[in-house]
C-alpha cells in the first residue's frame, strides 16, 4: 500500500499465535492460531507491542534505541524481534535484518542487537518460525536457519515482488514457503523439509489468478492456501497437495486492495480487508452459510453472469475507516456458535466484532491503541 503513514504507522503485525501475518504498509499475507496473540507496530517513533485480547501495551522501544522504523516482526512470544529501519529517521538500514533479544542484559541498544543479515537492496518483509527465518527482497528470497548459528538454507529468484509477498507455515509438521510464481498470477510453494539444501527441486506451481498476486495466506498447517490478485474481486482457496481449487469466494464486483487474508484457527472461517473499508468473513467450513447472488435461484444464466452467479458472498462484513488500512484475524470465541474478528488500523483504532453463523455481526469493543501507554520498556 503507497498511502502515507497515519499517526507514525509504518506497518502492522500480527504474531504467529495470533496470526502470523500482518500489513507492512503494502498488502500482506497472514493466518491464525491460538488467540490471543500479539501485534507489533512498527513507527516514526519505534516500536510498541501490543496484547489483543485484553487489549494492553506490553512493551516499546522508542526513537533512542532503534529510530524510525520499517518493519518489525515478533517470533511467537519470544523476547526475539526482527527490525528494519524506515520512515524520515532510520538508525538501521532498510536493506539489513537486526534481531533484537530483549532478554540479553545491559541497557545499551548494542548489547541486545544479536543478529544481522545485510542485502544489497531493500528488505521488504520477514517471516520467522522456530527454526527459520526468511527475508524478501524485491526479486529475491532468503531462508537461513534461525536462531542458533544461522546460515544461508535456500535462495529463491522470483517474479517482481515490490510488495514483499510471501507466507510461511509455522506448524512444527509442514514447513512450507508460499510466494508470488515466475508466471504472472501464479503461486510457487516449496517445503523447506523436504528440500534439500543447495539442490534444485521442481517448483510447485498453483495457477491461481489472470493478473498480478496482492495478497496470500496459509492456513496454520499449511494445507491450504488462499490469495486475491491486484484486481482483488476474488479470493481462491486451494488444496496446498493437489493443486486443486477448493473454493471460490467474491470479496465484490469492484477492484479494491486486499490488505490481508487470515484463516481461523481451524480453518472453518476466513476473514478479509481491503481499502474499500470493510472486512468481509467466509465460512469454509460450512459454505452454505456464504449468501448467493439471488440469480442463483434463476436457473441457467448467459455466460456474462455466470460468473457472479456462482461464486460465494461473504456470511458477514463489518466496515472500518475506508482511509486507513488495516489487518484482520479471528479473536477469542465467546461462546460456541459466537465468533469474533480484530481489525487493527494504522490510524491507531482497535476494532472487534463478533458474528453468529447466521450473518449476525456486532460491534463488541472499540479502543484507540496508540493512546494506551506503558511506562516499562519491551
Amino acid at each position: 500500500m503507497t498511502q502515507q503513514p497515519l499517526r507514525g504507522v509504518t506497518s502492522l503485525r500480527f504474531n504467529q499465535d495470533q496470526s502470523e501475518r500482518g500489513l507492512g504498509l503494502y498488502p500482506c499475507s497472514s493466518d491464525s492460531f491460538h488467540p490471543p496473540g500479539c501485534f507489533c507496530c512498527a513507527m516514526e517513533t519505534g516500536v510498541r507491542i501490543y496484547n489483543v485480547e485484553p487489549l494492553m501495551e506490553k512493551g516499546h522501544l522508542d526513537h533512542e534505541q532503534v529510530g524510525s522504523m520499517g518493519l518489525v516482526e515478533m517470533l511467537h512470544r519470544s523476547n526475539l524481534l526482527a527490525l528494519v529501519g524506515g520512515g524520515s529517521s532510520p538508525k538501521f538500514s532498510e536493506i539489513s535484518v537486526l534481531i533484537w533479544d530483549d532478554a540479553r542484559e545491559g541497557k545499551d541498544s548494542k548489547e541486545k542487537l544479536v543478529l544481522e543479515f545485510t542485502f544489497t537492496k531493500p528488505v521488504l518483509s520477514v517471516r520467522m518460525r522456530h527454526d527459520k527465518i526468511v527475508i524478501v527482497l524485491r526479486n529475491r528470497i532468503y531462508v537461513y536457519s534461525f536462531p542458533d548459528n544461522p546460515r544461508k538454507l535456500f535462495e529463491f529468484d522470483t517474479r517482481d515482488n515490490p510488495k514483499g509477498l510471501c507466507d510461511l507455515c509455522p506448524s512444527l509438521e509442514k514447513q512450507l514457503l508460499v510466494f508470488p510464481g515466475h508466471k504472472c498470477g501464479s503461486l510457487q510453494l516449496v517445503d523447506l523439509l523436504s528440500t534439500k539444501p543447495g539442490t534444485s527441486s521442481a517448483p510447485f506451481t498453483i495457477n491461481a489468478h489472470q493478473s498480478d498476486i496482492a495478497c496470500v495466506s496459509l492456513n496454520q498447517p499449511g494445507t491450504v492456501v488462499a490469495s486475491a490478485s491486484q484486481k482483488g474481486t476474488l479470493i481462491r482457496l486451494f488444496d496446498t497437495q493437489s493443486k486443486e481449487k477448493l473454493v471460490e469466494l467474491r470479496r465484490g464486483t469492484d477492484p479494491a486492495t486486499l490488505y490481508c487474508i487470515n484463516f481461523s484457527h481451524d480453518s472453518s472461517f476466513l476473514c478479509a480487508s481491503s481499502d474499500k473499508g470493510t472486512v468481509h468473513i467466509f465460512a469454509l467450513k460450512d459454505t452454505r452459510l456464504n449468501r448467493r447472488s439471488a440469480l442463483a435461484r434463476v436457473g441457467k444464466v448467459g455466460p456474462m453472469i455466470g460468473q457472479y452467479v456462482d461464486s460465494q458472498w461473504s456470511l458477514a462484513s463489518f466496515t472500518v475507516p475506508a482511509e486507513s488500512a488495516c489487518i484482520c484475524a479471528f479473536g477469542r470465541n465467546t461462546s460456541k456458535n459466537v465468533n469474533s474478528v480484530i481489525a487493527i488500523c494504522v490510524d491507531g483504532t482497535f476494532h472487534k466484532y463478533v458474528f453468529t453463523p447466521d450473518g449476525n455481526c456486532n460491534r463488541e469493543a472499540f479502543d484507540v491503541y496508540l493512546d494506551i501507554c506503558d511506562d516499562d520498556d519491551f
